[in-house]
């Protein structure tokens, strides 16, 4: 499901300059708050586990990075972005920074990871053409152990 609605806030008339002003504040370095909806473990037992039980612990701020990002859509109350971060960077929390900052809140709607490393979403393949095409057109487009090995770094 959707979730449950915590707070409504009235948008405000969100300019251009705005919304990019506020994504502009969370480029470079900065500290950001694992949310209890993590998989960090507090005491042996990952947050979100506690979070489920209702309880929300201590966190330590975690050092990230925006490389870089761009606004690609501003038709409130929603905003297209894209964003190129660190490892350990939590997009929801980013968002509901970003969204504290525009006085509003913020909420993510969805999220697709288009790269990961040296694992890219353009070479990727659907289900549908897993279904339908043939095993021999398949088979060049798999990667061994090895490869997925070395394109981890491993």
């Amino acid at each position: 499901g959707d979730g449950e609605i915590v707070q409504e806030r009235p948008v405000p008339n969100l300019d251009e300059q705005t919304v990019r002003a506020a994504f502009e504040k969370f480029l470079g370095d900065f500290y950001q708050m694992p949310p209890m909806v993590s998989a960090i473990k507090h005491g042996g037992v990952p947050l979100y586990k506690l979070a489920r039980q209702g309880k929300v612990v201590e966190r330590e701020p975690r050092f990230v990075r925006v490389f870089r990002y761009s606004v690609d859509r501003i038709a409130p109350p929603e905003i297209d972005f894209s964003v190129m971060c660190s490892k350990g960077f939590y997009v929801r929390t980013y968002v509901h920074d970003i969204g504290e900052i525009l006085g509003c809140g913020a909420h993510l709607k969805s999220l697709r990871r288009t790269k990961s490393g040296r694992f890219d979403v353009a070479n990727a393949i659907t289900v549908d053409e897993i279904r339908t095409a043939e095993p021999v057109d398949i088979l060049p487009r798999i990667l061994t152990l090895p490869e997925v090995s070395r394109r981890r770094g491993a």
